[in-house]
């Protein structure tokens, strides 16, 4: 006691002596306004003083520095220099921060008199070379930072004296070696980093004295080789980081840690993970090696790491069996995706009995065992598998499930054995209906289709990822969340569902149904007619437009028949389209039907244009002289070559989707509009055909406009026009207006979806009326005006006419034939009689 009482005296003797020589004078509190350098902010601590100077454009150190500061921070200014013994008086001082200066060197006595210095700072500096000598005398030193700065090596001598350091930053500098000599004196070392540098080789006991070592960052180097001891001594090591360098061989090094937590070797060239790869490791919890071409690994690289909670295996593309995870029972989190993995073993849920989270997307399995064992599952992607089914045993406490991607599975989930599901992502929006309550339903669930949202799902867990993508992924669908657990909750559905998918049918409205219903019979039978009347026209073969017309008769009796074929399907699925829904959109028809939908569409544009072109060869102008030559018209020959080449195009049009972005089917129209799950594509998709379909119809108005005004009666004889010219040219104005008017409508959906000006139930009503009815009015027109079709006609009941009356005349020749046979036989037979008698 009496010697605690001596040392409290000489303590206070000090004080007031240090004071005195100061010129201060204190009543025991701070005075911060007199001791507070001018331009710098101060905050009491306690019976000592803060002091900021950040970033004031300072060349030299603030004058008037209080004896009794603890914490001074000059970073970001201007100083180049500290002279000798400027800081010796602040004996109380604890933090140095001179980070973000222009020092290129630091002279010997710099830092003398700092006894209590325990935090030093000198990063982003023009530091060339460690500051031995001023540093030598900080024995209290524990945290030293120089990264950031022009320092090619390190010599043995250079932290002589700092028997207390603790952290050492040396990242971000030029240097090729790992100084083994400098860091060999300092054993009191938790934390290294060499980050940033350029070193190549990290030698065999490079860290051997370093047994208090706890995190040793070397990432984002150029290592190219690991020597096979060069990690021993480090039996205190934790963190282990080697991510960003070239390492080609996996680092079996590591096993020379035994209490190593985290390893990180993500972002390097590893193609394979050896067998028995963490032998040494027993203590690993997570581990990061994503960014690696890693092809293969070993069976049994993962096996006996008791303490391991998460781990993904991402893109090996090599692995074709499961690994053997037998030992790693506290695994909590596990992926393996992008692998050839085809099936699960049986015992998965034996060897992972405490699994919560489980990533096996884009792999090839097709079967999956029962997860009666993993009672505490809870969030399963199984998402771009080839699954047929999902066997419900241990789902009763799944939050969250992704199906999506999963094309030949096409039945509903029963939902009454998912009663704490919260988040789901089904292939087809038509499955998300079992999640919607009927009148008469008694389903817990309050159904919202949108998308996953970050916000749903939230939490802090390390995760041990293998790709940067997955790990958005992961955070986005597999972080650790609190279910709400209540009886009634909502279930997040997706993809989201709209007019374009609909639980109940296809057409949704009565008054749309009846409408295709009537524009698919007065199509099919109205080009049926104009084919017939083309076909019977004559024994000649027919005229180029004739030609022209009749194969756009056929586009359009394609059109009409695609589109009996959707209204069929609505009237099978009626009130309960769910049942086809998945099978319709995964399925060829959906392709079929829009194959034939754009194709007949583009395909009507090109030849109505191409008749266009013809009558504009055929007929000519009435302000050229009679001297000068007509024009010469398309031959029989070209005129085919013309409609082919239209189909063509149209057909490539057409295929345009499934080839490239494999757009089919994103909804029930299984038409690739800019409502669709891809708006991206269907806008300009749909923007394309709609620019491109109004060039022709621009082409072919200022084509019909130059002649059909310069046509008249009065000038048929003189100019050699036709009658039939003239009725022609008529009637391919009405088809030209026609379709201009009816493509207006068209090209809505494809603008107002980007400039939110009409809603999706608008568009799935143009979509199925107005689209396909040119198909039964363009033929109408034919009928009605062509004088081709009214002589066709004509031809046709005669011929028809004809052939009864041919008939019939026929059948009484036949009759009285067959009497005067009857007659001969007779009196064949009476004198056959006679004869005998």
């Amino acid at each position: 006691m009496v010697i605690m009482c001596f040392l409290a005296i000489i303590m206070l003797t000090f004080l007031l002596g240090v004071a005195d020589c100061a010129g201060t004078e204190r009543t025991g509190v701070l005075d911060t306004d007199t001791d507070c350098p001018s331009l710098c902010n101060c905050e009491d601590d306690g019976m000592l003083l803060r002091v900021d100077c950040v970033d004031l454009g300072l060349a030299e150190l603030p004058s008037k520095l209080s004896v009794f500061t603890s914490y001074l921070d000059l970073s970001m200014n201007n100083l180049t220099l500290l002279p000798n013994r400027a800081l010796s008086n602040l004996h109380f001082l604890q933090e140095l921060r001179l980070a973000g200066n222009d020092l290129t060197d630091i002279p010997e006595g710099a830092f003398s008199g700092l006894f209590n210095l325990k935090v030093l700072m000198l990063q982003n500096n023009h530091l060339k070379q460690i500051p031995s000598k001023a540093l030598e005398n900080l024995r209290n030193l524990q945290s030293l930072r120089l990264d950031a700065n022009q320092i090619a090596s390190v010599p043995e001598s250079s932290f002589r004296g700092l028997a207390s350091l603790r952290h050492l930053w040396l990242d971000d500098n030029t240097l090729t070696e790992v100084p083994v000599h400098a860091l060999a004196i300092l054993p009191t070392l938790q934390a290294v980093t060499l980050a940033l540098n350029s070193i190549t080789h990290i030698p065999d006991h490079a860290f051997a004295n370093l047994t208090s070592l706890v995190v040793l960052h070397l990432h984002n180097n150029q290592i190219q080789s690991l020597g096979d001891r060069c990690f021993d001594g480090l039996l205190s090591l934790e963190t282990l980081d080697l991510n960003y360098n070239d390492l080609a061989m996996f680092p079996t090094a590591i096993r020379a840690l035994p209490n190593l937590k985290e390893l990180s070797f993500h972002s390097n060239n590893i193609r394979s993970v050896p067998e028995q790869a963490f032998v040494g490791n027993p203590s690993l919890v997570t581990i990061y090696f994503y960014n690696n071409p890693i092809q293969f690994v070993g069976k049994s690289a993962f096996q006996h790491l008791p303490a391991l909670r998460m781990l993904s295996l991402n893109g090996a593309t090599d692995i074709t069996e499961f690994p053997d995870l037998t030992g790693t029972n506290s695994l909590e989190t596990l992926a393996v995706t992008g692998t050839h993995i085809s099936s699960l073993p049986g015992t998965l849920c034996d060897q992972l009995p405490n699994l919560i989270q489980l990533d096996l997307s884009h792999n090839l399995i097709q079967h999956l065992p029962s997860f009666s064992g993993c009672r505490k599952i809870q969030k399963i992607d199984l998402s771009s598998n080839l699954l047929t089914s999902v066997p419900m045993e241990g789902f009763q406490d799944l939050t969250h499930l992704r199906l999506a991607g999963n094309t030949a599975l096409r039945h509903a989930l029963p939902v009454q054995r998912l009663p704490k599901l919260r988040v789901v992502e089904m292939p087809y929006a038509f499955q998300c209906c079992a999640f919607v309550p009927g009148e008469n339903s008694k389903s817990p669930y309050v159904w919202k289709t949108e998308n996953i949202s970050k916000d749903l799902v939230t939490g802090k867990e390390i995760h041990i990822i293998a790709n940067q993508e997955d790990a958005r992924d992961q955070n986005n669908f597999l972080v650790e969340s609190e279910v709400d657990a209540r009886p009634q909750h909502s279930v997040h559905c997706s993809p989201a569902q709209g007019p374009f998918q609909s639980c109940q049918s296809l057409f949704g409205s009565w008054l749309v149904r009846v409408a295709v219903w009537i524009i698919v019979i007065l199509s099919l039978v109205s080009n049926s007619l104009v084919l017939l009347s083309i076909a019977l026209s004559s024994k000649s073969p027919t005229s180029p437009t004739q030609h022209l017309l009749g194969v756009l008769a056929w586009v359009h009796l394609l059109n009409g028949v695609s589109s009996a074929a959707l209204a069929v399907l609505d009237g099978i699925s009626f009130d309960h389209y769910t049942d086809y829904g998945a099978w319709w959109e995964g399925g060829p028809g959906c392709w079929i039907f829009d194959f034939l939908s754009v194709f007949s569409s583009e395909a009507s544009v090109f030849l109505l244009t191409a008749v266009v072109l013809d009558r504009g060869c055929t007929v000519r102008d009435s302000q050229w002289s009679e001297t000068e030559a007509r024009r010469i018209p398309l031959g029989w020959g070209c005129a085919q070559g013309i409609s082919a080449l239209c189909c063509f195009l149209a057909g490539a049009i057409a295929a345009l989707p499934p080839l490239t972005m494999g757009e089919y089917g994103v909804s029930s129209l299984c038409v690739a509009s800019p409502y669709g799950h891809s708006s991206r594509f269907g806008f300009s998709y749909a923007t394309a055909l709609v620019l491109l379909n109004s060039l022709c119809y621009l082409l072919m108005t200022a084509i019909y406009t130059r002649h059909y005004c310069h046509m008249d009666r009065d000038t048929a004889d003189k100019e050699g026009v036709t009658v039939q010219d003239y009725s022609v040219t008529k009637l391919m104005a009405c088809l030209l207006f026609t379709n201009c008017l009816l493509s207006f409508p068209v090209t809505l959906p494809s603008f107002s979806s980007l400039l939110q000006l009409s809603s999706p139930k608008v568009a799935k009503a143009i979509l199925l009326f107005v689209g396909p009815l040119p198909s039964c009015l363009d033929p109408l027109l034919y009928m009605l005006l062509s004088p081709h079709f009214r002589e066709d006609l004509s031809r046709l009941l005669y011929w028809t006419t004809h052939r009864l009356k041919k008939g019939q005349r026929r059948t009484s020749l036949f009759s009285v034939n067959s009497e005067d046979m009857e007659k001969k036989s007779c009196d064949s037979m009476q004198a056959l009689v006679s004869l005998t008698l």
